[in-house]
């Protein structure tokens, strides 16, 4: 095998193993439902610092034992659950202290949260500040999972606002640590940026961390999987001038690379506003440069990040979050996949390597400018591919800059005449069986 198929190898490995923490993280879901009939076993989370008996949280983990793995679909919200051919066996864990064998890395980890926690335990809607706690969290579902956790629809008890409730677990893995620090620190930064999910406050328990962001409608992936078709060149046009402008403020302002620029990262709303989130792999800028290797989603990792000159010192920049952008403006004005018939990260990775970029498809009507702009973000050669501030002087962002463009009403439309992809995968289903 040679080195760089030994490379690739090792990436597919690592996109196995997150691929597989996820699926983990979606097993210890939680319930933060109001009670059932049937009395069930719960453990007790106390925040720090210890509240009164009265404002205890209670969580319920479920153990993954039943056969199966719980996807993000709606049959797995705390609000649909299906029921396995025997009995779900129910895991006490033992009260704070959270005790877990930290390692020096981890317990810097563990420190720098706690240093977190003293601006947590409160939101700040709407102008408004308001003390918070896991009990005052009632969920009305799951909308889905995310690097490194799952996002539930959420009222808050105290004002009955409908949020989202990003949930982390916290464990001794120190990469999934890092992710949630990692978030929370871009998301509670961000607050000034109009394309960024906004950030209303965190709620950090001894296993858990709770992150409240303003509730979007969905994201581009399923739009499109929505309308089962391309997504117009004027609605791309006003998502790429949000992205970039959400990407160059990370840079600029934080000194952060996002490293997971993808369809489902990008959040529309009834309102047309749109925004990126997801900042779990997210990573610091050294001299301009990242330093630390993620990996990311396979089908949107720029070549230089899979075959980097000197894979001891990943050396990448900015330029690869432009690729990313790329593939993702591909894949939303394309009926299928921008890399044909793979069926394992390895085949995808080798094509990124071996195969000339994707380009927007010509049967399509696209404008010229909008083609040049992607066919720019996909430079093979990333020493040739535009920066931030190049990509802002192109005439495509600039006339989506000015062009007056309904994305709110093109938005409600879609909703309205379209059906969720979960809730048409649960009518085939259902269909099918009867």
């Amino acid at each position: 095998m040679s080195s760089l198929e030994q490379r690739l190898s090792r990436i597919e490995e690592k996109l196995k193993q997150e691929n597989k923490e996820a699926r983990r993280r979606i097993d210890l879901n939680i319930d933060m439902s109001p009670q059932r009939a049937r009395p069930r076993p719960i453990i007790v989370i106390q925040l720090s610092p210890a509240p009164a008996p009265s404002q205890r949280a209670a969580l319920q983990l479920p153990l993954a034992n039943d056969g199966g793995s719980r996807s993000s679909s709606s049959e797995s919200s705390p609000q649909h659950h299906s029921h396995p051919s025997r009995p779900r066996h129910m895991l006490t864990l033992p009260t704070p202290p959270y005790s877990l064998q930290k390692s020096l890395e981890n317990a810097e980890i563990d420190q720098k949260l706690q240093e977190i926690m003293k601006q947590t335990g409160y939101l700040k809607i709407d102008g408004q500040r308001y003390p918070a706690e896991v009990s005052d969290l009632i969920n009305e579902g799951e909308i889905g999972s995310g690097t490194c956790g799952q996002v539930f629809k959420v009222r808050f008890k105290k004002t009955d606002h409908i949020i989202a409730v990003k949930q982390m677990r916290r464990t001794g893995n120190k990469d999934e640590n890092k992710r949630i620090l990692m978030d929370l620190d871009v998301v509670l930064k961000s607050h000034d940026c109009p394309y960024i999910i906004q950030c209303y406050g965190a709620i950090v328990t001894n296993t858990d961390v709770f992150i409240a962001m303003e509730l979007m409608g969905t994201c581009a992936e399923k739009l499109k999987k929505r309308i089962q078709g391309p997504i117009p060149e004027r609605i791309l046009g006003k998502m790429t001038v949000a992205i970039v402008k959400a990407l160059l403020y990370l840079k600029e302002k934080h000194g952060v690379i996002h490293r997971d620029v993808k369809p489902s990262n990008i959040l529309l709303d009834a309102k047309g506003q749109i925004k990126l989130c997801d900042f779990g792999i997210s990573g610091r800028l050294v001299d301009s440069k990242a330093k630390t290797r993620s990996a990311g989603c396979a089908a949107y990792m720029a070549p230089e990040r899979i075959d980097p000159p000197d894979p001891s010192k990943p050396d990448y920049d900015i330029r690869a979050d432009v690729w990313s952008l790329g593939i993702s403006l591909v894949r939303l004005s394309s009926f299928s996949l921008p890399y044909k018939n793979c069926k394992t990260d390895f085949e995808v990775l080798t094509k990124v390597l071996q195969e000339e970029p994707p380009l927007l498809p010509l049967s399509m009507g696209f404008s010229l400018d909008f083609q040049s702009f992607v066919k720019d973000c996909l430079t093979k050669d990333h020493r040739k591919r535009p920066k931030y501030h190049k990509l802002l002087e192109h005439s495509f962002i600039r006339r989506y800059e000015v062009l007056e463009v309904d994305v709110a009403g093109w938005f409600q439309e879609v909703m309205e005449r379209t059906e969720s992809p979960r809730t048409s995968q649960l009518y085939s289903q259902q269909h099918l069986h009867s």
